[in-house]
């Protein structure tokens, strides 16, 4: 797992998302396997991704959602805006990284 985010990081990384568009949908069938799939080749190839809740509208049930896929896939929830959640993980060849995080 990697360190925690710093508040100043994880808002540097919302800025950085802002233009994103979701690349995973979340549907009635919630945090399946394959879309825990999904997720985890975007994640490897974009370190950044927005994910967006569908059919589930309710707060709780979209921030539980959004601390499983922060669990499984071992990211940091990085930001929740409406039915959109922002991801993070940190590409583990630092050759490969697309992003570098500000450390003040």
């Amino acid at each position: 797992m990697m360190q925690t985010l710093q508040g100043f990081q994880k808002k540097y990384l919302r800025g950085q998302a802002h233009h994103l568009k979701p690349v995973v949908m979340i549907g009635q069938k919630g945090v399946s396997q394959s879309v825990l799939r999904e997720i985890e080749e975007v994640l490897s190839e974009h370190e950044l991704i927005k994910i967006k809740f569908i059919d589930f509208k309710e707060k709780e049930q979209k921030t539980m959602l959004a601390g499983d896929i922060e669990r499984l896939t071992s990211s940091h929830l990085v930001g929740m805006i409406g039915h959109t959640a922002i991801y993070y993980r940190e590409h583990p060849d630092s050759s490969s990284r697309k992003i570098v995080l500000p450390s003040r």
